[in-house]
């Protein structure tokens, strides 16, 4: 196609030259010569490589090697011209030449373009897909699919659908935006796709399950791209992945303040309790990062231990003397490992914290939740602990359950310690934690393995989640910017749907056949959880993600001198300090 613009481009500067005269400018001189030009435009373009190579289109690789060879062509028509007889041509011929033909070459590759704008050919496994989204994201996932050069097998978009009106009609890469989430099913009915692709990062997880669902409705693979922060460059279909738990909750990026947590941690004597759990061992982990003075590890689980300190340090000899085998329970056991220690930082994670269990022994969850922790606040306060953290849960507000009740008595004792106490006390409250041992996550998993069923208490019954990491290191932060007394509670975003947790994780095995049953709410489970009481007056801590309450202190002389001694008196007592709390608010 150059080699004959190239020929075509001849006859037209002769039709220029002539006055428009049609009959002087397909004279066969003229013609021999275009011939001859055309030749030479055949062997420059093959020996260039214009054929052989992909340029990217409108390159500039591209644009200078077509406006090379068109030179090359124009100096040999210049020497034919001058230096022999053969063509009696006007002499401007080979000088015009080369800008008409370089003017057609351009004009040719803009209209075969055109024409292929949009037209993308599928093979037969290939799967059409419609991308969710027409900014930036968007942008960058089509065009890195449509220049994908696999031979089949590839994901191939087939239409644009964006709910903000003002991108409709909008073009990208000759895919025009239909519309907005309402026109999934006449975009599938047209297109047959198969496959729907969330090409906004940074969508709130509610809208994403609202997605889910559409998908769902219409048999469409759903897909997403990564959060921003996430993304290694330009957004590529090999960004896309099904969509997983962190999706489904949608957490934003932890901006923390490495300076004001380094000022709390670098350079002192750490311990934590409950370093062998899942929220203690990241703890350890995150604390190591800021180069602590020492680091100690107290747990009554010695294989826990061992776990942690081989994360910590990729070798678990469990003789460096960081490890502090020691119940919780054991005030006497306790008052020896920080009297050896002296720690300046505590925090303290260790708890029984499974609902359903406690209910049956409510006797466990107030000798460890709330004589354990009186335990280690006593022994942090004879050691001159600088600064004291509690790990609470959103149970603890306006609590339901024998494990709410033990961990609203847990935080109201540190509240005491902050008063009239040495050192800074605080609570700090959070929910549901994914990946934690014994989650709801692992229940469903192991169910899901076994073929099902999973079990779910409510269709509509709903939690916070948090990611270990980010849960750690917003104890960080909150422990960093506390103030005396106070219960620092995290953000955990929106409640999620059990249901929807369940019905991710069937999704991401791949095994659609497993059931789903309802089994009723626990005693004392709630449908929906709350990070506040009722008559909590929440305060800003300082940080986006973290805000402040207050509770009323409780005296540790006060639990010890509790009359109880069978489960039943456990229970009961602590119901009814929860109904004295709410009678005095």
């Amino acid at each position: 196609m150059d080699a004959a613009i190239v020929g075509v481009s001849v006859m037209a500067a002769a039709w220029l030259r002539f006055d428009m005269d049609i009959a002087l400018a397909t004279e066969s001189s003229i013609l021999a010569f275009a011939g001859v030009a055309a030749t030479v435009q055949l062997v420059v373009g093959l020996t260039a490589g214009l054929v052989q190579h992909q340029h990217r289109r409108g390159s500039f690789e591209e644009t200078s090697q077509v406006a090379w060879s068109t030179l090359v062509v124009g100096l040999a028509l210049v020497g034919v011209r001058i230096v022999t007889d053969w063509f009696p041509v006007p002499r401007s011929l080979p000088f015009i030449v080369p800008v008409v033909s370089l003017v057609g070459m351009f004009a040719l590759r803009f209209v075969v373009r055109s024409y292929r704008w949009g037209r993308h050919r599928m093979n037969d496994d290939d799967e059409a897909v419609i991308v969710y989204g027409a900014g930036e994201g968007g942008r960058q996932l089509i065009r890195a699919l449509t220049r994908d050069t696999s031979t089949s097998g590839k994901l191939v978009p087939v239409a644009v659908i964006d709910d903000d009106p003002r991108k409709r009609r909008m073009h990208i890469d000759g895919l025009r935006v239909v519309g907005g989430a309402d026109r999934l099913a006449e975009v599938v009915d047209r297109t047959d796709a198969t496959t729907l692709a969330v090409a906004m990062p940074s969508l709130p997880a509610e809208r994403l399950r609202e997605i889910r669902d559409l998908a769902r409705a219409h048999q469409l693979e759903l897909l997403v791209l990564p959060p921003v922060g996430r993304l290694l460059g330009p957004a590529s279909g090999a960004d896309l992945h099904k969509l997983n738990l962190e999706d489904l909750l949608g957490r934003q990026r932890i901006t923390m303040d490495p300076a004001s947590i380094s000022a709390s941690i670098t350079g002192k004597r750490v311990l934590v309790t409950g370093a062998g759990g899942s929220i203690g061992s990241e703890l350890a982990r995150q604390i190591s990062r800021f180069s602590p003075a020492k680091l100690v590890l107290l747990d009554r689980d010695e294989s826990a231990l061992h776990s942690t300190q081989m994360s910590l340090t990729g070798r678990a000899l469990l003789d460096d003397g960081t490890l502090a085998l020691c119940d919780i329970r054991d005030k006497d056991a306790l008052q020896r490992v920080f009297e050896r220690e002296r720690p300046e930082v505590v925090f303290h994670a260790a708890a029984l914290k499974h609902l359903t269990l406690l209910e049956q022994f409510p006797l466990e969850a107030w000798q460890t939740n709330v004589l354990g922790t009186a335990n280690v606040l006593a022994a942090a306060e004879a050691a001159d602990v600088e600064t004291f953290v509690n790990i609470s849960t959103d149970k603890a507000a306006n609590p339901t359950c024998v494990l709410g009740y033990s961990k609203r008595l847990a935080e109201r004792l540190t509240a005491e310690f902050a008063d009239g106490h040495k050192g800074m006390f605080v609570s700090v409250r959070f929910g549901n934690v994914l990946g934690s041992r014994g989650s709801v996550i692992t229940a469903f998993t192991a169910q899901i393995e076994q073929g099902g069923p999973v079990t779910i208490t409510h269709p509509d019954v709903e939690r916070f989640f948090m990611l270990i990491p980010e849960a750690s290191q917003l104890v960080l932060q909150a422990a960093a910017i506390g103030a005396n007394g106070d219960v620092m509670v995290l953000d955990m975003g929106q409640p999620v749907k059990i249901l929807d947790v369940a019905r991710t994780l069937i999704d991401l095995s791949g095994k659609s056949d497993v059931e789903v049953v309802f089994t009723g709410l626990r005693p004392g489970e709630k449908m929906s959880e709350e990070l506040f009481a009722p008559g909590e007056e929440v305060i800003s801590a300082g940080h986006s993600l973290i805000n402040k309450v207050e509770v009323p202190a409780m005296s540790v002389d006060q639990v010890a001198n509790a009359d109880v001694a069978q489960p039943e008196d456990a229970r009961q007592w602590m119901l009814s300090q929860s109904v004295q709390e709410v009678v005095q608010s």
